[in-house]
């Protein structure tokens, strides 16, 4: 099975293969998660069908164990024993845990500040070391650089890697599998790992697919970056879709060029829109989500896709809420009902 290395592939070397590789890499690690319709929201943007995908339901919470997993499950017993580390807001890092895990590699996790406690404790309720560091992603990022400089661990970057592309890829696969009808994908955007993964995989099976980033008013790094053709830092902010915020690195190699060739559409959703989003899902179909896996709905719900004629499929990225704040949230939004 091949093993997908950095220093022999850029982003063109990329193809339908690694990700078909990935696919059977992680068996066994990575729940084919449900893919549901969504008869609520078809309606009510007179689309033909849409159907949502549960990666909400992963084990670890999001689909960033796919990547995470095809990454660690693809080194060698050399990089293993050196063992693993990344900076993450949150969900990355706990798919690196839970891989690491599974993979009986010691992993190391890089958190800003801006990270939710719950998130760092379940980062650590998996075996790693949380190391917290810094005002921003990028902050954490610099951190995980010094340490990988000084302690020589093997680096499981959060996208910007084709393995993690690869395994985030293995999503697209699963819908189309099941759903082949499907013409429109909405995918929330950050970093880009799982935008890129699932461009490449759909539009490999389908040229024709339509392909939406969804990306946050508060953090939208990856426009801006493709805006000014080359990474741009931005200020984060406050904001419910904590998973999206972060810029896409000060180098990047993978996912700003393929997102670049392969999107199709790009919109941009606001608070009011993510909380009406995640409200949706617990009211229609009993699930709890984190914001940024709102944002697809978010789009549809605002009026931002065309729908009308469509079959749609939406990836609900992940569900590492903070309880508490989730509540007082829903509490605050079934009051405007």
């Amino acid at each position: 099975m091949t093993v997908l290395k950095n220093t022999l592939l850029n982003w063109r070397s990329l193809e339908l293969q690694h990700v078909l590789a990935a696919q059977r890499r992680i068996r066994g690690i990575v729940w084919q998660t449900p893919l549901i319709p969504a008869p609520q929201l078809t309606q009510s943007v007179e689309a033909l069908s849409i159907h949502l995908k549960l990666e909400s339901l992963q084990y670890t919470g999001a689909f960033k164990l796919r990547g995470a997993a095809n990454k660690i499950m693809g080194l060698t017993e050399a990089e293993k024993q050196r063992g693993v580390i990344t900076f993450s807001t949150g969900n990355h890092g706990r798919a690196v845990a839970y891989a690491a895990r599974e993979a009986g590699v010691k992993a190391v996790v890089c958190l800003s500040e801006h990270v939710p406690k719950n998130r760092v404790a379940l980062v650590e309720q998996l075996g790693a070391v949380a190391e917290v560091m810094g005002k921003s992603q990028d902050e954490a990022e610099t951190h995980y650089e010094h340490l990988i400089r000084e302690r020589g661990y093997v680096a499981v970057p959060p996208f910007d890697d084709p393995a993690v592309i690869a395994g985030q890829g293995t999503v697209a696969l699963e819908m189309l599998t099941e759903q082949p009808e499907l013409d429109t994908l909405l995918v929330p955007l950050s970093g880009g790992g799982l935008l890129a993964g699932t461009a490449l995989a759909a539009k490999a099976i389908n040229p024709q697919i339509h392909i939406v980033g969804v990306s946050i008013d508060r953090s939208p790094a990856m426009l801006k970056s493709l805006k000014a053709e080359k990474p741009v830092a931005i200020e984060e902010q406050e904001t419910l879709a904590g998973s999206l915020l972060g810029g896409i690195g000060r180098e990047n190699h993978y996912t700003l060029p393929l997102i670049r060739k392969l999107v199709d559409q790009h919109v941009v959703v606001k608070e009011e829109a993510i909380a009406a989003g995640m409200r949706f899902a617990l009211e229609h179909h009993s699930l709890v989500i984190e914001g940024a896996a709102a944002v697809g709905v978010a789009a549809l719900q605002q009026g931002q896709v065309e729908t009308a004629g469509r079959r749609i499929g939406i990836i609900l990225s992940g569900s590492c809420v903070e309880p508490e704040q989730y509540l007082a949230l829903m509490k605050e939004n079934f009051k405007k009902i």
